[in-house]
């Protein structure tokens, strides 16, 4: 071991308890009584503690001994418990308690939450692993309660000696990460309880015979297992790891965008190293074995900005570096303030800061504009969101082409891949229709109290359609003021405003139009019915739902909020019977009283979409859409809303109009037949709706006109049958419209292969050998090629295709997300096409 190897011992525990000491000063109350009742919990499995689980749950953390305030704790449980004079603790099956991420770092802050690895051996029987993970889950509960973020990873002795199996879940990063995790670790953990860890005292250059020397160790008896944890070592992180990492942070950056931009430029400048990548942990342990005192040296973040300082200069990247250098403030002053410098417990944290604005040059203006972030509002926010996307997608571009350049495959599972990419394809890409979330936890609000709507009419200066200012409409106030965002109408304009927080219920509304039967009371009622039928944020999708096709949960429907057709029934006798009171074809002249339905839905990956259609067509064509957004079988949506802003037969339309989509939504999602028609009559002209498995499409005639049979499809969305072998049935139920999909049927040895592209267009591949998961590999690096389509963003490469297993049980076909199934090389034989 090293040369010093017990005064580094003493060392160790000397940083530690100053480690803990830092984290505990930035703390909560309640962050506070988690983070030192949690070896007790897990020491202990008693009815009274929180994370009780009936039965032989490991228990024991070894080497715990109790503090004063944790004696406190324990002492008061046992005088509940009836006079009980003990508590059991279990075996020591648990090796330690070792917190990781921010805790203890200049990045912590009040609100950080707390990862930490709960290690254990690898010979525990799964099912005790698996009720251990049962108690870690009732913990994390019980730390929620007290509005505490705990984290607890199950990380057996042997996981970074194997491969990685492990899926994305919650806050596990699974397959995107392996050996980068284990870097993070061993640069940032904090031991909370339990044994000591081995890598930390290695010498630093032993590189691929760090195992060797380990257990030389071990059985000279320099270390004793009693006492000692060894999770691994490294030579260095292998190439195949660097994709994975970059959708990994990615993600991350929809929840915490200012440390996504420093982890993914970090991943990039370990990539530009590489094959001799030198690792922050080895930086970190350098510092640990030579220091003797705890500074700034072995702070994991700050060794973070200097890394992707010292790499950035390299390539001459001053822009990216000023915004690194920002996120960098933003995300270690969080909940500063910096008018209380005599507060103890963040006073080094101050310190440390101001040197480096210090050393940056930066001027009291940019200071105080980052320090008033509270208070920015749309502008600022829109700007920062712009530029955080440019700097992590320019970061993953470089990562591709790094991982191009070495002609690497992914190590990263197609499921995890999918849920990843599915993520943030739903929360990036800019679509047309998509309302876009621009706020990433930059800013607290964003409410405006004015909000002007303006309409500009065709063949003007301006382009036309509608435009949303935050002032309000009077010369002096628009005068040199640029619009906040542009649409073709107004309904996604204002939902635009609903999901971004600009608009609530204080906000005024201002409205100039020309062209259009928009009127401001009605747009006021629009928005209160927006407000009531979509709540601003919902429930993150589950990794089930990112896994599948993605369906409608709630939806929404505005009748006549632009175009009204029954302004025209002003002071108008009425004639009509019951053969004539349908409002699609009303009155004597059977006139249609929709002139225009603008749809808005939420689906199952949580994307917001906006829909509008207007003119005599309206109904059908806002029907085909919202069907075509279904696939057979899918659930129904949980909500429906339907609105009508007509100026006469208002509850009329808007009670027929729900029956209808009700019928239509029924017919479409139900099983139970091959096909069905709805006949429809708007106006004077008769549709017909058929309902078939892989979608809708609509013919129509006019009422005496010739037979349906002999007119055109006025717009199809179905395919014909495939000529040969029919497609299986449950590929039409799950045929999504807007992504690619794979579906394998059979073994490895011989597979079908059925591919539905983006409109449901079917090919079929039959007696396919060879490797599923090199030809998903394949088909992966093509979309995340760097093939670029004219008026494509960037996202689009996130919008991968989808992969499924086509199982029978008892009889029955089931589509299961594909999971990687490590098979070995084939030698593929060319397959029959039946496209």
């Amino acid at each position: 071991m090293h040369a010093n190897f017990h005064r580094l011992v003493e060392r160790s525990d000397q940083f530690n308890q100053q480690k803990q000491a830092h984290a505990l000063a930035v703390m909560s109350r309640y962050g506070q009584q988690v983070f030192q009742l949690l070896p007790v919990l897990l020491h202990y499995n008693h009815p009274l503690l929180p994370g009780y689980v009936p039965g032989d749950v490991p228990a024991g953390v070894c080497h715990f001994l109790p503090n004063s305030r944790q004696q406190q704790f324990i002492d008061e449980l046992c005088q509940a418990a009836n006079g009980h004079q003990g508590l059991e603790s279990g075996q020591n099956e648990i090796f330690g308690l070792y917190s990781m991420g921010s805790t203890s770092s200049i990045g912590q802050s009040r609100e950080s939450d707390l990862d930490v690895w709960v290690c254990y051996s690898h010979l525990m029987a799964p099912e005790r692993a698996a009720w251990l993970q049962q108690k870690c889950l009732l913990i994390s509960q019980w730390a929620e309660q007290r509005q505490v973020e705990l984290n607890l990873f199950l990380i057996p002795d042997n996981k970074f000696r194997t491969d990685n199996q492990q899926s994305v879940e919650g806050e596990s990063c699974g397959s995107a990460q392996h050996l980068l995790l284990l870097d993070e670790f061993y640069r940032s953990h904090l031991c909370i309880a339990g044994k000591r860890l081995v890598w930390m005292f290695a010498p630093g250059k032993l590189g691929p015979d760090y195992d060797s020397f380990v257990a030389e160790q071990f059985a000279n008896g320099m270390l004793n297992h009693d006492e000692w944890l060894d999770l691994g070592g490294f030579d260095r992180i292998p190439a195949e790891e660097y994709f994975g990492s970059a959708l990994w942070q990615l993600y991350k950056s929809i929840d915490s965008p200012y440390k996504a931009v420093l982890k993914t430029v970090l991943m990039e400048a370990y990539s530009h190293e590489y094959p001799d990548t030198q690792l922050l942990c080895r930086h970190l342990k350098g510092h640990f074995q030579s220091a003797e005192r705890l500074d700034e040296r072995q702070d994991h973040y700050m060794l973070m900005l200097e890394k992707v300082t010292g790499y950035l200069k390299s390539i001459g990247d001053e822009k990216r570096l000023d915004l690194v250098r920002r996120c960098f403030y933003l995300k270690v002053s969080e909940g500063l303030d910096f008018s209380h410098t005599q507060q103890a417990a963040y006073a080094w944290r101050i310190e440390q800061i101001n040197q480096l604005i210090s050393a940056w040059g930066w001027s009291a203006e940019k200071v105080a504009l980052l320090n008033n972030r509270a208070s920015w509002k749309v502008e600022q926010v829109k700007s920062v969101y712009v530029e955080l996307l440019e700097a992590l997608m320019l970061s993953y571009r470089n990562l591709i082409q790094f991982a191009r350049r070495n002609n690497i495959s992914e190590s990263i599972n197609p499921e995890d891949i999918g849920i990843l990419s599915r993520k943030l394809y739903a929360a990036f890409e800019n679509l047309p229709g998509k309302v876009q979330l621009i706020n990433l936890k930059i800013a607290p609000d964003l409410a405006e109290p004015n909000i002007s709507l303006v309409q500009v009419p065709t063949e003007r200066l301006h382009k036309a359609g509608w435009y949303l200012y935050k002032q309000g409409l009077t010369p002096i106030e628009l005068i040199g003021r640029s619009s906040l965002e542009y649409s073709g109408y107004v309904g996604k304009l204002i939902a635009w405003a609903h999901f971004n927080g600009l608009l609530t219920n204080d906000t005024e509304l201002q409205l100039f139009n020309q062209d259009t039967d928009v009127n401001l009371q009605h747009l006021q009622e629009f928005c209160g019915d927006l407000a009531r039928s979509f709540p601003v944020r919902a429930p993150s999708p589950t990794n089930l739902a990112l896994s599948r096709p993605c369906e409608v949960r709630q939806l929404g429907i505005f009748l006549n909020l632009e175009q009204d057709p029954t302004t025209s029934w002003r002071n108008r006798p009425i004639e009509f019977n019951a053969k004539t009171s349908d409002p699609f074809s009303f009155g004597q002249q059977l006139e249609n009283l929709v002139g225009s339905v603008d749809v808005l839905y939420r689906n199952s990956w949580d994307e917001i979409r906006s829909l509008h259609f207007s003119g005599p067509m309206a109904v059908v064509e806002a029907l085909t859409a919202i069907l075509g957004k279904m696939h057979q079988g899918a659930t129904p949506p949980e909500s429906l809303q339907v609105c009508c802003y007509s100026l006469n037969f208002r509850s009329l339309i808007r009670t027929r109009f729900e029956l209808l989509i009700k019928e239509c939504i029924g017919l479409r999602l139900t099983r139970e037949q091959d096909s069905a028609v709805k006949t429809l009559l708007l106006g004077d002209t008769e549709h017909s709706i058929f309902f078939e498995r892989r979608g809708v499409s609509v013919q129509k005639r006019a009422v005496s006109g010739p037979p349906l049979a002999a007119l055109p499809t006025h717009k199809t969305l179905r395919l014909d049958q495939q000529a040969g072998k029919p497609v299986p049935e449950i590929v039409d139920v799950y045929a999504s419209e807007g992504l690619m999909q794979f579906f394998f049927e059979g073994s490895a040895q011989a597979y079908n292969l059925y591919i539905l592209d983006e409109a449901n267009r079917v090919e079929v591949y039959r007696q396919i050998s060879g490797s599923k998961d090199e030809l998903v590999q394949s088909i992966n690096r093509f979309y995340t090629s760097d093939q670029q389509v004219e008026g494509q963003s960037d996202f689009a490469h996130f919008n991968l295709p989808q992969y499924y297993e086509i199982v029978t049980e008892q009889g029955q076909q089931r589509v299961l997300p594909y999971k990687s199934i490590k098979e070995g090389r084939d030698d593929a034989r060319p397959c029959v096409h039946e496209s």
